[in-house]
């Protein structure tokens, strides 16, 4: 176990010193709004509007699990989420001079959100409504800046609640407003959550690929892919440990040479929770770019059935679950159950990883992959490899040797862990 390391957050405060009004008109019922502002602080904030970013596009997708919505901004800029009921509804307020060129898509998939729309409120007040087709909360909202062609982005994750939970959330976020109605949202730290936290901290593991020897792959400068993934893997765990609701180990926390093997024992000897091996390659074709992530190939070669020939290395993998007299074939049976769920949630982590990936960095076409790494063949632990990019792409590298792009990428790959873990709570299986 490691010590938490206080790390300081780049999303500060001085972000909100012109406050917004989180609920302002959010909370007036029947079609009554009500300003936040008024008299000369309207005045004011007219006359400072051109300063505010603009709404550049609003869009939403759906699942029956979960929701998304992503506001492109022409800079960041302070937000606010209020639960609204009769009927339910999330106002997301941002502090915004305009909305002209939004031209509201329909809903992408079917799930959560019925429709939304996007209004000017009031002067400097942007709102996007979005109307429910069943209770749901926030997961984690947070601000991206600004990268290559990208726009700033406010991205707001939503998941099932209920009926409960969401009635409850109406009234805190009505009495949150009567108390301050200059109350700004704070950004969901990455690795943090809105959904409460389990008793028992699941453990992490983190393996940076290749190391003494093994270089891996290398720019043509000589820069080498282990000196690259373990940079990103130590900064991982710091902003894993400082969300306090993760435990964290690495495979390697310098330049140590590790066999394949035993990376995945030390997942499998600490029962790992999840298993997340980090990467750079290169490719003969220097066009291909982008970040990925790998889960094992169901159709590959198991090298599994030749470690775990006989039947004692298959008992200790149910250590704990197989009674001493259970048959060969009972536990050849149990094995398969295992493996079959373990892959199932490698899948799962793996997408939930790529859906914070996909609105901060460039993604492979297709990036959920699968492969037969032999990292990925532990039978007990989900496990992961992500592909953060590409050695023999100029894009690519200069991406990867950036200290702004490796902390977006890590503060994304830390919400998609945490979104992942969320889901286990919600379903009831941690």
């Amino acid at each position: 176990m490691y010590n938490q390391i206080v790390r300081s957050l780049a999303l500060c405060l001085m972000m909100f010193a012109l406050v917004i009004g989180p609920a302002a008109s959010a909370f007036a019922q029947d079609g009554q709004e009500e300003s936040v502002v008024e008299g000369g602080e309207a005045a004011a904030l007219e006359g400072a509007s051109t300063a505010l970013p603009d709404v550049q596009d609003v869009r939403v997708s759906n699942t029956p699990q979960r929701a998304r919505l992503i506001i492109d901004l022409s800079n960041t800029t302070a937000f606010a989420i209020a639960s609204l009921s009769e009927p339910n509804r999330i106002a997301v307020d941002v502090r915004a001079a305009s909305v002209s060129d939004v031209r509201t898509a329909p809903v992408a998939g079917e799930g959560l959100i019925e429709s939304y729309t996007v209004e000017l409120a009031e002067p400097g007040r942007a709102r996007t409504l979005l109307t429910l087709a069943e209770p749901a909360q926030v997961q984690q909202a947070y601000l991206l800046d600004a990268v290559d062609e990208q726009p700033a982005r406010l991205v707001v994750d939503f998941i099932i609640d209920t009926p409960e939970g969401f009635a409850a959330r109406v009234a805190e976020d009505l009495a949150a407003y009567t108390a301050n109605p200059d109350q700004a949202a704070t950004p969901t730290a990455p690795g943090g959550s809105a959904i409460e936290a389990a008793t028992l901290r699941p453990l992490v593991v983190i393996d940076p690929g290749h190391g003494g020897i093994d270089n891996g792959a290398s720019t043509p400068s000589g820069i080498h892919e282990k000196n690259i993934v373990l940079d990103f893997a130590l900064r991982l765990q710091d902003v894993l440990v400082e969300a306090g609701r993760f435990d964290v180990a690495l495979t390697r926390s310098d330049d140590s040479f590790l066999r394949l093997e035993d990376r995945v024992a030390l997942a499998r000897e600490n029962r790992a929770d999840l298993f997340i091996s980090l990467h750079a390659d290169s490719f003969q074709q220097p066009e291909i770019r982008g970040a990925s992530v790998y889960t094992r190939d169901e159709n590959a070669t198991d090298i599994l059935d030749r470690i775990m020939a006989d039947r004692e290395n298959k008992v200790d993998i149910i250590a704990g679950f197989a009674m001493p007299e259970m048959t060969p074939a009972v536990v050849d049976i149990l094995v398969d159950l295992m493996r079959r769920e373990t892959r199932r949630q490698s899948f799962t982590a793996a997408d939930a990883i790529i859906h914070q990936l996909e609105p901060a960095v460039e993604l492979r076409r297709f990036p959920l992959r699968q492969a037969d790494f032999f990292v990925l063949q532990a039978p007990d632990v989900p496990s992961i490899l992500v592909e953060l990019g590409f050695l023999s792409n100029a894009d690519d590298i200069s991406n990867l040797l950036e200290s702004g792009w490796r902390d977006r990428v890590v503060d994304a790959l830390a919400r998609g862990i945490s979104t992942y873990f969320d889901g286990l709570e919600v379903a009831g299986i941690e």
